[in-house]
């Protein structure tokens, strides 16, 4: 494979190296427009942060003991689990006022950014591998 033949099609690096410039460009204008904030973890009402650390608290106590007990890792594993969920289900995702065309400007490159990649990433239609 050459530089200049990616996915076997004559001059792919071109359409592609766009591409990427066009999507990354999109998708930094689209994530620059998103804000994330965090809200408490509740449980009935209390705050439930501690109690979803017992089980990778137990886990880690158990394969601290002995590093082949099945559950010591079930038990982080699990505890890891809760904790990564807890903390994606708490979070606030807020897509910033911006005007229709700006919106549709992002949304535009960043869709013909990828594109223009997997274009230029497929092989050229009759030619032998």
């Amino acid at each position: 494979m050459s530089w200049r033949n990616v996915g076997g099609t004559p001059g792919g690096l071109g359409p592609f190296l766009w591409g990427f410039v066009m999507a990354v460009g999109g998708g930094y204008m689209l994530v620059s427009r998103v804000t994330v904030s965090s809200g408490g973890w509740a449980l009935w009402g209390y705050n439930a942060f501690g109690l979803s650390l017992l089980p990778f608290l137990i886990g880690i106590g158990l394969l601290a003991y002995g590093g082949r007990s099945l559950a010591g890792w079930l038990l982080t594993a699990a505890g890891l689990t809760i904790i990564f969920a807890g903390i994606l289900m708490n979070l606030h995702i807020y897509f910033s006022p911006t005007s229709l065309f700006d919106t549709l400007a992002m949304l535009a490159l960043l869709a013909a950014g990828l594109g223009l990649m997997a274009r230029a990433l497929q092989p050229m239609r009759g030619s032998a591998p």
